[in-house]
């Protein structure tokens, strides 16, 4: 992973942001089987194809920005240097 860049994963009901030293979780439906692809990535906002169990492969929205005031993070300076993101193998 490069400075530019953050890795959205899953692990059973919950989604992993990871950039830099943070890794920002929260929880996701449980029937969410993995992420499939990034479609768009537009500073806090990410458009992601998704594959649910029982539905199949569905688009769907991320918006980090209020996860990351809940957490006292700031969405500007958190953001700022993420250029890019793609789908990653759950890691701890």
């Amino acid at each position: 992973m490069t400075e530019s860049e953050a890795v959205l994963s899953n692990h059973h009901d919950m989604t992993s942001f990871r950039h830099g030293d943070y890794n920002i979780r929260f929880r996701t439906p449980s029937i969410l089987k993995r992420y499939l692809e990034v479609k768009e990535w537009d500073n806090g906002y990410i458009v992601v194809m998704a594959d649910y169990e029982g539905i199949g492969p569905t688009e769907e929205y991320i918006d980090l920005i209020p996860i990351l005031r809940n957490l006292l993070i700031d969405p500007k300076g958190f953001l700022q240097d993420i250029q890019t993101v793609k789908i990653g193998n759950y890691e701890p």
